[in-house]
């Protein structure tokens, strides 16, 4: 997979949440990630949302995205809150 971003929102985004896109992008490896569309900021262009691990450790992230051509474009990432890591470790069963 192909993964850009703009450099200036990932500065925001490290202030923010403690958390670069590099390190973000490791949760498309989660087979067992959640994704879905997310209507209400899907405006301009088609976002979606993923909840899922990195590299098989308790560290549940959201991350919202968007498609742009054969890349995926990360616009924000945040580690899941308590209610998000819920629902994620429920659909996998645990």
């Amino acid at each position: 997979m192909l993964f850009e971003w703009d450099e200036n929102k990932e500065k925001i985004n490290i202030s923010k949440h403690g958390l670069d896109f590099s390190t973000a992008a490791l949760v498309f490896r989660d087979q067992n990630r959640l994704e879905w569309f997310d209507e209400l900021h899907s405006d301009y262009e088609d976002r979606y949302i993923t909840i899922g691990e990195i590299n098989g450790i308790a560290v549940v992230l959201m991350v919202v995205y968007t498609e742009r051509g054969d890349a995926i474009r990360l616009i924000s990432a945040r580690k899941a809150t308590k209610q998000e890591r819920r629902m994620y470790y429920g659909a996998q069963g645990n």
